[in-house]
């Protein structure tokens, strides 16, 4: 394997002032989509080689869906004559250094002109460090196929036990968190438990498993309307999940979940869902950073630089709508990344900047087969079959690709007819660092 220092960014020098990105999630790609080529040069990095639609991450996970189907090459993406004087590299950045304008990197140092950090979020644990240990988060697709593997081993390993106690703690999966993500999870799982595991697993009494959705306040989908919140607790009801509100996590040790107050449950599965935390670079000063986000001003502007920018969930630009900052979704990273590249050939111009004002599309979730919850504008609110068709429809168009669009709509064709998921394949094991069970298990059963 190469050293660091065999390596180098091999950046070709240029005359045009130069534009470096940080991360290729919606805000990235949106901003770079749009700046005029001509113009600029542009330099992207990432820590990996795609960008995904996290929308759709928890189908991976339940393998509804392969990852290839959500996932599109950045290189593909910025590959055409459109993009010649466009620069991906695959490595992460560690540093920031606003005094001497230039970024730092395992491979070396860049220096810039204008600075875009759209960095996203990462999974937080709230410094529960046992929790970050043994549970599994659900932010990229390593993580997805690591629960896949994780909850179809867990399958295998039930029907080849005796042991009722056992056969219960591998058949207990626990969510925690009620957000979009947990709620779709949720929702996958029951329909796997219901329409797919009885064929794959004759002889097991899937009735016994159990999921179960735990919330720390007081309703499922607080970012959503209190009406989405109701319609959403009945579906999953009435699809036998078990939802615990304000009940938090203490700790879980792989094996056991402990809740606040001293209930217990015995699981081998605990899916973290609970919140996400900004991904930050180092180099910024403290007066720029509020609770683990980028402060900006109204053109996405890091507070006290007029040449570094910050766009999407890692930006925290306070409105009096918005006075804690916009939602974490895709929508607000989408619409910064276009406008600020329209600002970007303003300050070439020395125009004056156009402020962000975002346009609330509307909130979507899934729960299952022809059940999902809509907030759109105007205060509407839609459930059922008729928000089911909405969320499909607005997944698929902003799926990037069109190859990705048809993969993804296929799939759902089939499953929708044949209540069938895609190929559930044990690609690569998983192996929670401590559990010997497992490790055991595919010790013995797949020696090579």
């Amino acid at each position: 394997m190469l050293e660091p220092a065999q390596l180098s960014l091999n950046i070709p020098e240029t005359t045009k002032p130069r534009v470096v990105i940080i991360g290729g999630g919606f805000g990235g790609i949106n901003f770079a989509k749009k700046l005029p080529e001509k113009e600029f040069q542009v330099v992207m990095f990432d820590k990996q080689n795609y960008h995904g639609f996290w929308p759709l991450l928890y189908q991976v996970a339940t393998a509804g869906l392969e990852p290839d189907a959500i996932a599109e090459p950045l290189r593909k993406m910025f590959g055409s004559d459109e993009y010649e004087d466009f620069y991906f590299r695959l490595v992460r950045v560690t540093n920031i250094n606003p005094e001497t304008k230039t970024i730092s990197t395992l491979v070396g140092d860049l220096s810039y002109d204008f600075l875009v950090i759209a960095t996203g979020t990462k999974t937080n644990y709230f410094g529960n460090e046992q929790i970050k240990k043994f549970s599994f988060p659900l932010k990229q697709v390593p993580d997805a196929l690591n629960l896949r593997s994780q909850m179809l081993q867990c399958f295998e390993q039930a029907s080849m036990t005796s042991d009722p106690e056992v056969w219960q703690s591998l058949m207990n999966f626990v969510i925690v968190g009620g957000g979009p993500t947990g709620v779709e999870l949720a929702g996958a799982l029951a329909e796997m438990r219901k329409h797919v595991l009885p064929s794959d697993y004759p002889g097991m009494d899937f009735n016994r498993m159990n999921i179960y959705l735990v919330e720390g306040m007081d309703r499922v989908l607080p970012p959503m309307s209190p009406e989405a919140s109701q319609k959403t607790y009945k579906y999953l009801t009435d699809m036998g999940i078990n939802i615990k509100l304000n009940t938090l996590v203490e700790s879980y040790d792989g094996s056991t979940v402990t809740f606040k107050g001293g209930e217990q449950i015995r699981a081998h599965t605990l899916i973290w869902a609970a919140g996400v935390a900004g991904a930050l670079v180092d180099g910024l000063p403290e007066e720029s950073v509020e609770r683990g986000r980028i402060l900006v001003n109204e053109y996405n502007q890091v507070l006290g630089f007029n040449d570094i920018f910050a766009i999407g969930d890692i930006a925290l630009m306070k409105t009096p709508e918005y006075p804690k900052g916009h939602p974490g979704v895709a929508q607000p990273a989408i619409q910064q990344g276009k406008l600020l590249a329209k600002n970007m050939k303003r300050l070439l111009r020395k125009e004056p900047l156009e402020p962000f004002k975002y346009k609330d599309k509307g909130s979507l979730a899934i729960i299952g087969r022809n059940q999902a919850v809509a907030d759109l504008p105007k205060g509407t609110h839609l459930g059922g079959f008729l928000a089911w068709v909405i969320w499909l429809f607005v997944h698929i168009m902003y799926l990037i690709g069109f190859r990705n669009k048809l993969i993804v709509l296929s799939n759902w064709m089939y499953k929708f007819f044949t209540y069938e998921n895609s190929t559930r394949l044990i690609i690569r094991p998983f192996v929670r660092r401590g559990d010997r069970v497992t490790q055991a298990f595919i010790d013995k059963y797949n020696p090579d």
